[in-house]
């Protein structure tokens, strides 16, 4: 459990969306730095394949960046895992050809004062669900499915958000339009607190407690951005 959580707490909000964040040029280089780099990750199992940005690569596009989320949150640090080569990161870009289930990303630092991450679409084609359920815990996959929770991976597995929101039955209409991947019964106690739906430009911002998910809606892959990070 996270040692600051009171501290954690002052800085939530509710998600919200930058219109417009990039422009079509900024989005283009994006793209573009996407394909330069090397795989990090390709997990055949989740049909996911994972870069991360060095914070030496390409650096007048990572001050176009990390200048404009300064303004739309005000002061904080990146706090991205590093490179395999051991360099610093200013985030992740992941190619997703199925929806990535239920989580969180809260790290694995319980000194730090975690604090807002962001998702910056790099197609059109594509949901992010944000809940209103918070989790105060390390970084977590949240699954009922044996094969899941014995599965290896950067995040811890487990089901113990059942026994944290309560017995409610998740809305079945939104279940059926966003997330019909996931198992009703481990959705038991969730509600919605945001469909985002993807937009080239557009930059959504949400608590790292917050728990989230892909909706089912991918056509055939999507691309994006994403950046976690602390208070200074």
């Amino acid at each position: 459990m996270h040692k600051f959580i009171e501290e954690i707490k002052e800085f939530e909000t509710k998600p919200f969306i930058v219109n417009n964040f990039f422009n079509k040029e900024e989005i283009e280089l994006l793209q573009k730095l996407y394909y330069e780099l090397p795989i990090e990750i390709d997990n055949k199992r989740q049909k996911i394949i994972k870069k991360k940005w060095p914070i030496d690569f390409n650096k007048e596009l990572q001050i176009k960046y990390t200048q404009k989320l300064k303004e739309v949150i005000g002061d904080y640090e990146m706090d991205n895992p590093d490179t395999r080569e051991g360099k610093k990161s200013l985030g992740l870009f992941q190619e997703s050809y199925m929806p990535v289930t239920l989580h969180v990303d809260t790290g694995f630092d319980f000194e730090k004062i975690i604090f807002k991450q962001t998702l910056l679409p790099l197609s059109d084609i594509g949901e992010t669900i944000i809940f209103k359920n918070r989790f105060y815990g390390c970084s977590t996959t949240f699954s009922i499915d044996p094969k899941e929770l014995a599965a290896k991976g950067y995040n811890k597995r487990s089901s113990e958000h059942l026994k944290l929101y309560g017995n409610n039955d998740f809305d079945r209409d939104i279940h059926t339009k966003y997330l019909s991947h996931e198992d009703e019964k481990n959705l038991k106690g969730l509600e919605v607190e945001m469909v985002f739906n993807w937009k080239l430009g557009d930059l959504l911002v949400f608590d790292r407690t917050n728990l989230h998910c892909s909706s089912k809606n991918i056509n055939h892959k999507k691309l994006g951005f994403t950046s976690s990070t602390k208070k200074l």
